[in-house]
């Protein structure tokens, strides 16, 4: 079946976007997709901007020249393009992680620079039934998060839509659309070596049995926003931030009936609080959740402190592991909760723990809150230390006094936002005073 253009991006929100961007390697499913893009903005949005950016990780001799090839691709498409090159310093290990990390760090600031919130990508329903292979293979079962595999659109670094329109779509289709428009793509030998996990899975993937592994992943998605909707209304009635790092949840939160969606928040409010970039262990989280049910309790997990008194359950970060970091240009994630950068801050500027000894008088707290918390939770929140000197906690208004931004996020999506935790993760936001995140670019999925 060829794939029409008028099937594959009419769900997607164009209205309010000038510009967006292609990813394109010079493989076949990326080349596809460009093709097919362009045949839909033309048709349908002549105003918006088309750019194709080809991200050149100079792992191998040839990738200069093939990143070229596309440019010369593009050109007889009227498309404009760019690259983008991975110039630093290879890693001895963990070499695909690092250059998928770089690759979208890249093309983030492309589509920055291009205007554009928007990178499309051509991953396929080939690599949808991959990803959800590896996931399965490494899980204790199949049927964990994981099951959902790629979600359509993904949040990169709370400011750029990774949005994939392909998911749906066979590889074997893109090359035949290929070949009836003359256009020849690049085979990257990698693609071949089965040194690579993906490369194993898909000569284990039957024809026949990726197009029942994605459909399952489809169905899987959709149940793990359905969860993530539940979560979010749980977050939203029983929690909220009584005091800076000191979150308070109604003793009604461990008592209700939904246990899968409030086991799912507890993990998702331990990994939130803690910084931790995974959540925790459900098994874990799930014999948490029966003990706070009972008497008075006190827990560690996932960094998270879990303190169970007669009124409420508190949770904090606990105070042990704390990084010092010192503040330059680029953004940096301190501890998972915090994004921090500066500019024109000068010599010697850190962030660091507050610390005991320079947490202020709680003259001011709320009717209720437990003080002894509230100085232990406010002792682990950022502050600003120049030379030894402390210069106040890293609110947005204090930093911004010392050239410094710093802004609260949620530690397991910091990076990635897959377009399933959309709403669980906005509520827990809420929570920790982040700031609301852009809806997403798909019509019938808004951010709540």
């Amino acid at each position: 079946m060829r794939p029409d253009p008028a099937r594959l991006f009419p769900g997607i929100d164009f209205s309010s976007r000038n510009s967006v961007l292609a990813a394109v390697s010079g493989g076949s499913d990326s080349l596809g997709l460009l093709v097919l893009l362009k045949d839909f903005l033309d048709r349908h949005h002549p105003g918006i901007r088309l750019t194709a950016v080809t991200v050149d990780h100079r792992l191998r001799p040839e990738s200069g020249e093939e990143a070229r090839g596309v440019g010369e691709i593009c050109s007889r498409l009227g498309v404009e393009h760019g690259i983008r090159t991975w110039r630093d310093e290879k890693p001895s290990s963990a070499l695909s992680a690092a250059a998928r990390d770089a690759r979208y760090n890249l093309l983030a600031e492309a589509a920055h620079d291009a205007g554009a919130d928007i990178v499309f990508t051509g991953h396929t329903m080939d690599d949808q039934a991959e990803t959800v292979g590896m996931r399965s293979a490494r899980a204790k079962a199949g049927s964990g998060r994981g099951a959902a595999g790629m979600a359509v659109e993904t949040l990169f670094d709370d400011r750029v839509w990774i949005v994939r329109p392909l998911l749906s779509t066979r590889r074997v289709e893109l090359r035949e659309l290929l070949v009836e428009r003359g256009i020849s793509w690049f085979d990257d030998p990698s693609n071949r070596d089965r040194k690579y996990e993906r490369v194993r899975m898909r000569e284990e993937l039957e024809h026949a049995s990726v197009e029942d592994i994605a459909g399952e992943a489809a169905a899987a998605g959709e149940r793990r926003r359905d969860l993530g909707e539940r979560v979010a209304l749980l977050v939203d009635k029983y929690a909220r931030r009584i005091s800076p790092g000191l979150f308070r949840l109604e003793r009604g939160f461990a008592a209700g009936d939904n246990r899968e969606a409030t086991r799912y928040a507890l993990r998702i409010l331990l990994a939130v609080t803690g910084g931790t970039e995974y959540l925790p262990d459900e098994a874990r989280a799930a014999g948490l959740l029966d003990a706070m049910v009972g008497l008075p309790m006190r827990a560690t997990l996932s960094r998270a402190v879990i303190d169970g008194r007669k009124d409420a359950i508190y949770l904090r970060r606990e105070a042990r592991g704390l990084p010092a970091r010192e503040i330059g240009p680029a953004p940096m994630l301190w501890d998972g909760r915090y994004r921090i950068s500066g500019s024109g801050t000068g010599a010697d500027l850190h962030v660091a723990a507050i610390g005991n000894e320079t947490v202020p008088d709680m003259e001011q707290m709320p009717p209720g809150v437990p003080e002894n918390l509230a100085r232990t939770a406010f002792s682990v929140q950022p502050g600003l230390w120049r030379g030894g000197v402390f210069l106040g906690p890293a609110t947005a208004e204090t930093a911004a006094r010392h050239g410094v931004s710093a802004a609260a996020t949620t530690g397991p999506w910091a990076r990635f936002l897959p377009g399933f935790d959309l709403a669980a993760v906005q509520a827990a936001r809420r929570l920790v005073g982040a700031a609301e995140l852009p809806c997403s670019p798909l019509r019938k999925h808004i951010a709540v």
